[in-house]
């Protein structure tokens, strides 16, 4: 779910580019966006995790060790930067999805940065702090049965 859909309740053209780039870190890492994998890494999520490793040029160290052996660091390093760009947090600073399909179509890498994801910088994440508000929480339930006409 996109930055300004989570925190305002506005849709547009680019959550949809950010959700794919979301699937795409998703398929490359072979991690979900809550998976807890990336929290013992010492990352507050999974794209600070991307960032973090492809600013330090430590893009191998972000693939599935599934595929270790069978996949070209240059097609993964495009999928990363790609999928970073697609991840941005202002929706005016991703692309359209059909510069992704060019970008990912192209031989070369792209020629745009990504910018370092702040909406997810700031988010620090305490075991300590969680496991007590987990403890006190109080959540109530409530369900609603749809009928049809």
């Amino acid at each position: 779910m996109s930055p300004e859909y989570a925190m305002e309740g506005i849709f547009s053209v680019k959550s949809d580019t950010y959700s794919f780039g979301i699937l795409l870190l998703e398929i490359v890492s072979g991690l979900k966006i809550s998976s807890p994998h990336h929290l013992v890494m010492d990352f507050s999520n999974l794209i600070s995790f991307a960032w973090n490793l492809w600013a330090d040029g430590k893009v191998e160290d972000f693939v599935d060790p599934a595929v270790t052996e069978s996949y070209s660091l240059d097609e993964v390093s495009k999928c990363i930067h790609v999928g970073l760009l697609c991840v941005q947090d202002s929706s005016g600073a991703r692309p359209h999805m059909s510069s992704v399909v060019s970008m990912l179509d192209s031989e070369a890498m792209p020629r745009a940065a990504p910018r370092q994801p702040m909406y997810f910088a700031q988010i620090n994440y305490e075991t300590s702090d969680a496991t007590e508000d987990l403890e006190n929480s109080a959540n109530g339930v409530s369900l609603t049965a749809l009928e049809g006409r």
